[in-house]
Parts: C-alpha cells; sequence; structure tokens
C-alpha cells in the first residue's frame, strides 16, 4: 500500500526533468493552488497593509494645521511666525498634530521633517543589516514576526513622545524595523505556492500596501480633532495583534526549511499546506525516497552552512548574480525617483494638493489589479522596460509642458500616468527579482531592490525643491532616470513560468543549459 501511494508522486518527479530538484517536490505536493495556501498567502501579505501606514503617516501626524487670526492686526501679516501669539489660533485643538503640539510652527525645515528623513533612514540601515537574517538563521517567517513587533511596539511607544527628538528617534526604530517587513511578506508568501499562482500572490501584496495607503485617510479623518498620538494607536495595536496570529499560524517556507536541514518541519509543512488528494499521498517512506534523491542531486551543504552574512558574499563571488543584482538595484532606483518624487512635486503643478495626492494613491490601485492579472500572461522584461519608458516619458512630458496654463490638465494626466507606469513597473520589478535569485540568496537580494527605491526616494526631495521654478530639474530628471535605468533590463533573462531554484550551483547549471556562457 506505501508503494502505491509513493510511486506515482515520484514518477511525476522523474518525467519533469532529471536531476530531481527542489522545485519539481514543491510543484508536486502544492502546485496546484487550494484553500489553505489562498489563506496564508493572504494573511501574509496583510503585513503590507501596515507597512504602507506607517511609510505615510507622518502626512497626517506631522503637517502644519491651519490657523486663524482672533484680532484685526493680524490681518496685516500673514507670516505666522512674526505675529504675536494672542493674535491668532490654531483652527483645530493643539493636539491634532506635533507641530502644534510642540510649538514647532516657527522651528526650520530640518527640525519639522527630522521624524519623516528619520524613518527612511531607519529604512535604509534596518534593510542593509537585517536584510540577511531571513536567508540565513532566522528565516523568512521569523523575521517578519520581529520586523513586525519592532515597527508596530515602537508605534505605540511614539504616541508617548515628549519631544521631536524622542519622537524622532522613535520614528527610526520604526522605520529600522518596518525595512524587511515588506521583502519578507512577499518572498514567504510566493514560496507557500506554485510557479503557476506566484505572480499573483505576489501582487495580492502590492493590493494590501495600497489599501493600507488609502486606509489612512480614513483613519486620519475617523480622528479628526483628536490627539495625533491616537491615530498612531489605531494603526500600530492591530499590527501587534496581527504580528500574534502570524506566529501561530503561519508555515515557514518549506523551501528554507529543507534548505536549512529541518526535514521534520519541512514534512511537517508540505503535508498541511498541500490539497487533500495530494496530503494523502505524502507518506514517511516516499519522503525517505525523496530525501535520498534530493541529497544525491542538489548541491545543498553550502546553503546549509549559510552565516549571517554569506549570503551577500555569495551575490559579490559569483559574476552573473552580481550583475543582475546591480542590473535591478539600478531599476529600481530610477523607479524610486519617479514613486516618491512624483506625490511630492505634483503641487507644484497648480492643483488643489489634497486632491492630486488623492488621486496619486487611488491610481495605485488600478496599477496593482492590472499587474495582477497581467503578470501571468505577459513576460517579465518587456512588461518592466515598457513601463518604465513610458513613466520616464510621460515625467519628460510634464517638465516640457511647465508654465503653459492652457495645458494644465493634460500635465495632471500626464502626473498621473507616469505615477501609475512607475508603481506598475515596481510590482512587477519585484516579482521578477524573486524569480531571478535563488532561495539561499532571494531575500537578500529582493531587500536591496526595495532599499534601492528608497534611496532614488531620499534624492527627490532635493530635486523637487531644484524644480520649484524649472521642472526640467525634478521632473526632467525623474523622466531620464526611470527611461535609462530602465533600458538595462535588456540585459536580464526572462523568468515567466520557469522553476525557482535552490542553489546558486542550481542556477547556473540552469542558465548554462540556457546560454552556455563563462559565469564567473
Amino acid at each position: 500500500m506505501t508503494t502505491d501511494h509513493k510511486e506515482p508522486l515520484l514518477s511525476e518527479l522523474k518525467q519533469k526533468r532529471c536531476p530531481t530538484s527542489l522545485d519539481d517536490t514543491i510543484e508536486v505536493c502544492i502546485g496546484d493552488f487550494g484553500w489553505t495556501q489562498f489563506l496564508q498567502a493572504i494573511l501574509v501579505s496583510l503585513a503590507w497593509v501596515f507597512d504602507a501606514q506607517q511609510s505615510f503617516i507622518s502626512v497626517f501626524t506631522d503637517n502644519q494645521p491651519t490657523w486663524h487670526c482672533t484680532s484685526s492686526s493680524c490681518q496685516i501679516n500673514k507670516n505666522i511666525c512674526k505675529l504675536p501669539k494672542d493674535t491668532w489660533c490654531w483652527d483645530m485643538p493643539t493636539c491634532t498634530s506635533i507641530v502644534s503640539d510642540w510649538s514647532l510652527e516657527c522651528s526650520s525645515s530640518v527640525i519639522t521633517g527630522l521624524p519623516a528623513s528619520s524613518f527612511f533612514i531607519g529604512c535604509l540601515v534596518g534593510g542593509f543589516l537585517l536584510c540577511t537574517l531571513a536567508d540565513s538563521s532566522f528565516g523568512r517567517k521569523n523575521m517578519l514576526v520581529l520586523s513586525c513587533l519592532i515597527m508596530s511596539i515602537t508605534g505605540c511607544v511614539t504616541a508617548l513622545s515628549t519631544n521631536i527628538w524622542m519622537y524622532s528617534a522613535l520614528r527610526f526604530l520604526s522605520g529600522f524595523g518596518r525595512a524587511t517587513i515588506g521583502t519578507c511578506s512577499l518572498v514567504l508568501s510566493t514560496e507557500l505556492v506554485g510557479r503557476k499562482w506566484r505572480g499573483q500572490v505576489g501582487i495580492i501584496s502590492f493590493l494590501c500596501f495600497t489599501f493600507g495607503f488609502i486606509s489612512l485617510p480614513g483613519i486620519a479623518y475617523l480622528n479628526k480633532g483628536n490627539s495625533w498620538r491616537v491615530v498612531y494607536l489605531w494603526t500600530c495595536v492591530p499590527a501587534v495583534l496581527y504580528t500574534i496570529i502570524v506566529h501561530f499560524f503561519v508555515h515557514e517556507s518549506p523551501r528554507w526549511l529543507y534548505l536549512r536541514g529541518h526535514k521534520e518541519e519541512f514534512v511537517k509543512t508540505l503535508k498541511t499546506i498541500a490539497n487533500p488528494a495530494t496530503r494523502s499521498k505524502l507518506t514517511s517512506s516516499f519522503f525517505e525516497t525523496l530525501f535520498t534523491d534530493l541529497e544525491s542531486n542538489m548541491s545543498v551543504s553550502a546553503s546549509q552552512d549559510l552565516d549571517l552574512y554569506s549570503a551577500i558574499k555569495l551575490l559579490i563571488e559569483k559574476g552573473w548574480a552580481m550583475r543582475r543584482l546591480l542590473t535591478v538595484v539600478s531599476i529600481g532606483f530610477g523607479v524610486g525617483m519617479v514613486y516618491y518624487g512624483m506625490p511630492l512635486g505634483v503641487g507644484d503643478l497648480g492643483f488643489d494638493i489634497y486632491l492630486s495626492i488623492t488621486l496619486n494613491a487611488l491610481s495605485e490601485l488600478p496599477s496593482s489589479l492590472i499587474a495582477f492579472f497581467l503578470i501571468g500572461k505577459m513576460n517579465r522584461k518587456v512588461s518592466l522596460l515598457g513601463f518604465s519608458l513610458l513613466s520616464g516619458i510621460c515625467s519628460v512630458g510634464c517638465a516640457l509642458a511647465d508654465g503653459r496654463e492652457r495645458v494644465k490638465w493634460f500635465k495632471m494626466g500626464l502626473e498621473m500616468m507616469s505615477f501609475f507606469s512607475a508603481c506598475t513597473a515596481f510590482n512587477f520589478l519585484l516579482i521578477y527579482t524573486l524569480e531571478l535569485f535563488p532561495t539561499c540568496v532571494r531575500n537578500c537580494a529582493v531587500s536591496m531592490v526595495r532599499q534601492s527605491l528608497v534611496v532614488g526616494g531620499a534624492l527627490s526631495p532635493l530635486l523637487v525643491a531644484l524644480g520649484r521654478n524649472n521642472s526640467l530639474f525634478s521632473y526632467g530628471i525623474f523622466g531620464v532616470c526611470s527611461a535609462t535605468f530602465g533600458l538595462f533590463t535588456v540585459w536580464l533573462p526572462e523568468t515567466k513560468g520557469r522553476l525557482l531554484c535552490d542553489t546558486m550551483d542550481e542556477e547556473e547549471r540552469l542558465l548554462e543549459r540556457a546560454l552556455p556562457v563563462d559565469l564567473k
């Protein structure tokens, strides 16, 4: 009876290709998308909701509130810093923003912008220091739990801040924890399903990020007139509860478990998330035979001995891996400039800032939906190249139309199309990146790409400031960078429908069969 259970599965593996690989095993065991995998993917992807909320929360908590005059002498001068304190007052309670709460209305832009800058600096530091932990000792699930816990608890403590310096320090810690949430969530969710559904599951994460972004105005509106501290509690307390749920109900990536030598957990995870029809065939003798085949055909010893920063070492040592990494990081940098720069500079187009930002936020939703339906049908290279070029062309168009009142709405349309294309390009870039790199370095590579987005975004405010009088210095540079770096896509291999490799050796064997070139 045991033999009857194991033979059909083993024969399926043998028919796919020789030698038997871990990817073949994953495809046979969980290649058919079931409800268990769907719920796991949704639960893991929800982390992006809280990621988005903490990324943009400063828009509502750190803004300068509106004010009004209480004396006739106030009408003469509209500069709040040159008016006596008893001649004006805030339209809302002082507790609604850190600016009014701590009397920062006349402080320099460096001081008022310090919390937001601290958050993104924390993202950069955390991204570089924590990016390899999910590939080495911690694993995807544990790193996701740890990152969410750091971000959410720090966010709750942020509500107790007493001054701008304490607030900025806590925002740095929040950014430090947040740095790897999106990466771990994306990699874990896509490694829990077969290759057929990998792209769609990845896009679910981006949809969750969009919903998180869009939910912020609603949360802020419901707390209109309340303290800015309440907004942090509304977003961070649910994140703490979410972290607890993930710890108890989400499974670790079976790929990572096998490569790290956790065979018992590997077997248990596959049995749990497999379809009922397949689960009955996953007997002990099946796995015994499978492990023998895998260990004789796969080079996993190096992956099992990964130390803290060996993922970075592997990426640097392998010429093909380093070339791929530099390429996707460059593309991410160009896309990041548009993604962050467009919302920052949209106020210079002459439209109401709230309407403009709302339209930009809403444009992320169709971007994610289009990516969801097209990711399984379109080539990665063509999609990424096309959307990067489209974003760049529309951005340059905004710069060339600068100062022409008659084409005001046309400029707004170009801006929205550029931002929409940048969002879609980044969605495809993340999916493309996780398919380009094997399991042993995948999380590290995807994290590096996300950091390049942040670096591109960090330069955007400077360019926006330079482009106040001439959009060529803002929208023009955004467009040139997006289009130029997007052209680098032509040097990457196509990965649509391709298997996910797990070790560097397996990736090299696949590359040698596809293109027999020097891989050193």
